[in-house]
């Protein structure tokens, strides 16, 4: 462990800083105990070679930022930071789907909404640009992400807000499973990087199915519409399994709450029989196409329909995915924590959560010493040999990370 993490050849940049939102502090407060971690471990390694640590920056028991956005009673706000960020490397840290923070505008109650995070995450940046050596932010669900094209007379949101961190100075952006990743042809001229869970997700499944068999006769991939084929091809080429894809016919005569209703979804693909099925996708926003997939999987006489997402907004409530677990259509859900997630989502039985604290840590880390992080981009290796140590020990490997 102690050289995990160790780069020999190259200091960070610059003292390094995370200067997390309200809306991310939980998830931060993961990603700081590792990075400490990280660094104690490096120290016995660096003490070796009577490195210069306090140079080095090493010597510090958090990273955490003293940062606040304080609000006044008309609803205006602000950013405050608490501490020199002169010549740090700042990494700003913001959850913009965090519904669960309120404040009073005249006396009313107002939930924050994303583009409330957004301007918040702007204001941290504003006081930190002026003096920092450099600001990074990272964006877990990247904000308007679904407004990524133009189809008609429309706004590009999220073109737009890219471009507004670049002006801003923002040397890095760092997200994961963005809608499209497209959307950075915006900002040709900045970091960029979009980052994938399926080793979390593949690690999660062995977690909770130590003896599952991994093989074409058992096992197989569902891409629950045309948008999510790419992660469900890549997985299904990384487990050696063959994978199925769902489309969706819409009405295109009608439109209700904003989009053409589904007619059907049909199925392409082999026989799911007897199978364990992983539906891949990048979110669960209300559910219902979703549950309509595993329905459909449980028809086709599926064993198990397993869904993994990055994000689990449930925007619909949970009701409707208890009643599809009751009922047999569903086994279980695994997502990640890049999202906030209520108490009531974690107490559910058929819920799963993937962390993802460690990942990003090892992304900071990397980014503040500018090295590499083209491994972590496309974490293949690390799946192959996750997915050889399942078979080679199974089930008693498996059940001591329960």
């Amino acid at each position: 462990m102690a050289n995990n993490f160790v780069f020999n050849d190259s200091l960070p940049v610059a003292p390094l800083k995370i200067a997390a939102l309200e809306s991310c502090r939980d998830l931060a407060s993961k990603v700081n105990d590792h990075i400490v971690q990280f660094r104690r471990n490096d120290m016995e390694e660096l003490k070796r070679r009577k490195e210069d640590l306090h140079y080095r920056g090493y010597d510090v028991d958090s990273y955490l930022l003293n940062c606040t956005c304080p609000r006044f009673g008309t609803g205006e706000a602000k950013g405050v930071v608490g501490e020199s960020v002169r010549g740090t490397d700042v990494f700003a840290m913001v959850d913009v789907m965090n519904y669960s923070i309120a404040y009073t505008v005249s006396g009313y109650m107002n939930h924050m909404s994303p583009d409330d995070h957004f301007q918040d995450l702007k204001r941290i940046i504003g006081a930190c640009a002026s003096t920092a050596h450099r600001v990074n932010v990272i964006m877990p669900f990247l904000y308007e992400s679904r407004q990524h094209k133009r189809n008609k007379r429309e706004s590009l949101d999220s073109a737009m807000a890219l471009e507004e961190l670049a002006a801003m100075g923002v040397k890095n952006i760092i997200t994961f499973d963005a809608h499209d990743p497209r959307v950075q042809n915006a900002i040709p001229l900045i970091g960029f990087d979009n980052f994938m869970p399926t080793y979390q997700f593949v690690k999660a499944l062995f977690k909770r199915e130590p003896g599952i068999t991994i093989d074409k006769e058992h096992l197989m991939i569902i891409s629950p519409d045309e948008g999510a084929m790419h992660r469900a091809v890549y997985l299904a080429n990384n487990l050696g399994v063959e994978m199925g894809m769902f489309y969706k016919r819409r009405d295109y005569s009608r439109v209700v709450n904003g989009r053409n209703p589904i007619v059907a979804h049909e199925f392409l693909g082999s026989s799911v029989e007897g199978k364990t099925v992983l539906i891949i996708d990048d979110m669960i926003s209300s559910g219902e196409s979703m549950l309509d997939t595993c329905k459909a999987l449980k028809e086709r006489k599926a064993a198990k329909a397993i869904v993994c997402c990055t994000f689990g907004l449930f925007t619909n409530g949970l009701e409707k995915f208890d009643e599809f677990y009751n009922k047999g259509y569903l086994d279980y859900v695994i997502t990640t924590n890049l999202n906030y997630r209520p108490q009531d989502l974690l107490d559910r039985e058929w819920y799963l959560e993937a962390d993802m604290s460690k990942y990003i840590a090892a992304i900071i880390n990397s980014l503040n010493h500018d090295r590499s992080i083209s491994a972590t981009l496309s974490p293949t290796e690390k799946i192959q040999k996750l997915v050889q140590r399942h078979q080679n020990d199974g089930y008693e490997y498996f059940q001591k990370l329960v």
